[in-house]
């Protein structure tokens, strides 16, 4: 695969995509090309710039706090730790895409649970596109249009907002915090774009974004997915207390001078480092990559795969090969503390988010 990458950097014409995502003209699911190209460089200039990652950095520390504060104000009860978690993965998500003040928040994140439950499940539609009928007999594309309905008006009012927004703010006041979408519409009025930024596509971005779960976009990684690496992160913890506990003492000694745990000092954090890195082994925030097709005939190990064949990466069996790994069920923080590998996927036996532009955010969130 790595030797026929260009041949498999196509997206296959998805129902899910092409309703929910204005046409697939978000970065995920966009045909390669110009505009994909385009759209692949301001979220590495703009949109994941370590700037622009270190705006967002107040944000999650205070929502970070936020949660700690309410754990610990329920001491002796029992609480419900993978609520917390989604909806500190959620919060700081939404706040670096839109801002915290938006009154639309509520009505969007209705939408994105219901665009969660219904891309988070198998589609036959999908599977066999030429069986027009099935779209029929399972309702998806209704469910779909419904959904998309619903959240366009909220993005369409969060657009809305963010003009009104700049249009009041004041020149010569200093360089106001920009969220995602206050980036997109700078883009967007500025013509930076080679081809017109349209809002269709700053919602496509921003929709993905804050929805992703079982197809990642800008950052991808950024709440469902973030969320359920926490909660393995929390559970594999548990069940190696060996591991909670040298976790524990890493902490206390790097931030003993401190009276609260920021993002500082994360970078001295290696073991932290490491567990994460293991969790992302076992437990990988898109165990299937983004399906892809082939945009010319080719051979893989033998094997011709004709024109148009869609391939779905088992990420999951990857990182679980025993070829590559020793002892890979295992859960064994201390394989990647003396090891160069990183999220970024430039290891293919290690490829927890390379199909993601937003592997950048996510690590931050974790």
């Amino acid at each position: 695969m790595n030797d026929n990458d260009l041949i498999f950097a196509y997206s296959p014409n998805l129902v899910s995509a092409n309703v929910l995502f204005y046409n697939s003209t978000d970065i995920a699911f966009s045909p390669y090309g110009d505009y994909w190209r385009q759209l692949r460089k301001i979220c590495t200039l703009e949109l994941l710039s370590s700037r622009q990652i270190q705006t967002f950095r107040s944000i999650r520390e205070e929502e970070a706090s936020n949660m700690i504060r309410s754990i610990s104000s329920q001491e002796g009860l029992a609480v419900n730790l993978s609520t917390m978690i989604s909806s500190l993965a959620f919060s700081i998500v939404a706040q670096a895409a839109y801002g915290k003040r938006s009154k639309y928040h509520n009505e969007f994140m209705s939408a994105i649970k219901d665009v969660t439950k219904l891309m988070g499940g198998f589609s036959i539609v999908d599977v066999y596109p030429s069986i027009k009928i099935l779209e029929k007999i399972t309702g998806m594309r209704h469910k779909l249009q419904r959904t998309h309905k619903i959240a366009d008006k909220a993005l369409e009012n969060i657009l809305n907002e963010h003009r009104v927004k700049r249009a009041e703010s004041k020149p010569g006041n200093g360089e106001a915090k920009e969220d995602l979408v206050d980036v997109l519409l700078r883009i967007q009025q500025s013509g930076e774009f080679s081809a017109p930024l349209t809002d269709n596509n700053i919602k496509a971005v921003i929709f993905l974004e804050v929805s992703d779960n079982s197809a990642q976009d800008v950052f991808s990684g950024g709440s469902e997915s973030s969320a359920t690496t926490l909660m393995w992160s929390v559970a594999e913890m548990i069940n190696n207390p060996e591991v909670l506990k040298r976790v524990q003492d890493e902490v206390r000694e790097i931030y003993a001078d401190r009276g609260n745990v920021d993002e500082s000092r994360i970078h001295k954090l290696k073991y932290l480092q490491a567990v994460i890195k293991e969790v992302f082994q076992l437990h990988p925030a898109a165990p299937l990559l983004v399906p892809r097709e082939c945009s010319e005939k080719c051979e893989i190990y033998g094997y011709e795969i004709p024109v148009k064949t869609r391939v779905i990466i088992n990420a999951w069996a990857i990182m679980r090969d025993p070829k590559r790994w020793i002892e890979p069920e295992k859960f064994y923080p201390e394989r990647f503390l003396d090891s160069e590998i990183d999220f970024r996927g430039q290891n293919f036996s290690y490829i927890p988010l390379v199909q993601e532009e937003g592997s950048v955010l996510a690590s931050h969130l974790l």
